[in-house]
């Protein structure tokens, strides 16, 4: 069924062995949830009641203050920077992103500029860097306040240990004393669970989720934060310009009850999830690709062992042989049948290493990854 429909289109469907990308259509929703986006198809509800009510169940289920249902997680992004300029105020609302008359500035690291501090600007507001690429501290966050500030951005990766960034404690308590708000991008740090929470609870005013990450669909996220800046987020939403008819810049980024509902079902599933399960077939899924590729020459193979984020594990791949690139492997299995998607490894601005690549078994169905190993194992013997 699912070839037919797509057949239709002209298009052939790729085996995906990248994980829950964007560019790949996000994740693939467990029957749970898809059955409870069909309930919530047969009958209508008040959206902003659908979000009041989602948002504190939500809440209650991470351990958090409060909790607002958006577009994604570039969406929560976007909306709460809206909050942190304009407020509660319909006047400056109407404005944006004409932010005369706003604080808005929102300061951010040098060690964090990253692809998706786009979302933040869409409402308007200025990135001011602070720090160098080398090392960023509390004195760089300090001198670079101005009366123009609102808040501070921080990009939370808990895959990443990086001793020269300023660390979240520390943004937080320079924040704070200086009245300044606290907005964390925390995607995909869905796992362990109280990460859920946690960030909100240290003391950030929002953190921004991405909901695919657990099997919700692929238009929705979560900002989780204080019942100040949810209330805010909420007065930015597609719901409140047609609600309330003022003018937000939020209208465009519109989800509908069936997503919201998907939303919450994927959530209670996640937080009552058997993970140990969930790691271990992931483990042995990479482990399944690994055995076809790891005695081959020029290259360095290893099954990664962690078990933070949305993405566990992964079959690590590092090119050792000279004149040789791995973009090479990648455009074959793209080109190849069936289509395989991997994806050469990415700094924060995008930039592709032709010398180090990842498959994630996140995306992967039942049986792919023999076929994944047999064809990884075809190109790289070709190098």
């Amino acid at each position: 069924m699912v070839n037919k429909i797509y057949s239709e289109l002209g298009i052939k469907p790729i085996i995906n062995a990248i994980g829950s990308v964007t560019l790949l259509g996000g994740s693939t929703q467990p029957k749970q949830v898809i059955d409870a986006m069909q309930s919530a198809q047969d009958m209508y509800v008040p959206m902003d009641e659908l979000e009041q009510k989602a948002g504190d169940f939500i809440a209650k289920l991470f351990g958090a203050e409060a909790c607002y249902v958006t577009s994604g997680a570039g969406s929560a992004l976007t909306l709460t920077t809206a909050a942190f300029m304009a407020g509660d105020d319909d006047d400056l609302i109407v404005k944006l992103p004409d932010t005369t008359g706003m604080k808005d500035e929102i300061l951010i690291q040098s060690r964090q500029r990253y692809h998706y501090e786009r979302c933040l600007t869409y409402a308007g507001a200025k990135l001011v860097e602070f720090g160098n690429k080398d090392l960023v501290t509390s004195d760089d966050l300090e001198k670079s306040i101005t009366d123009k500030t609102v808040a501070v951005h921080y990009v939370a990766n808990e895959t990443i240990n990086d001793p020269n960034a300023l660390s979240l404690e520390e943004t937080i308590e320079v924040a704070k004393s200086n009245n300044l708000y606290v907005m964390v991008d925390a995607a995909g740090q869905i796992y362990p669970l109280d990460n859920l929470s946690k960030y909100s609870n240290m003391g950030a005013d929002s953190v921004s989720y991405a909901a695919k990450y657990f099997g919700a669909p692929h238009s929705t996220g979560f900002v989780v934060g204080t019942q100040e800046i949810v209330d805010k987020v909420a007065l930015q939403s597609f719901i409140s310009y047609e609600m309330r008819r003022v003018r937000g810049v939020g209208r465009p980024q519109k989800i509908d009850r069936q997503e919201i509902i998907g939303a919450v079902e994927a959530a209670k599933m996640w937080m009552n999830t058997n993970h140990e399960d969930r790691l271990a077939k992931a483990e042995k899924t990479c482990l399944k690709i690994a055995s076809y590729i790891k005695d081959i020459d020029g290259i360095e193979v290893e099954v990664q062992e962690n078990t933070i984020g949305h993405d566990p594990h992964g079959v690590k791949i590092k090119l050792t042989k000279e004149n040789a690139s791995l973009i090479d492997v990648q455009n074959a299995l793209r080109d190849g049948e069936p289509r395989i998607w991997i994806r050469c490894d990415q700094d924060m601005e995008g930039n592709f290493n032709k010398r180090l690549t990842r498959i994630s078994p996140f995306g992967l169905y039942e049986g792919e990854a023999e076929i994944v190993g047999e064809r990884l194992a075809e190109e790289l013997n070709k190098l």
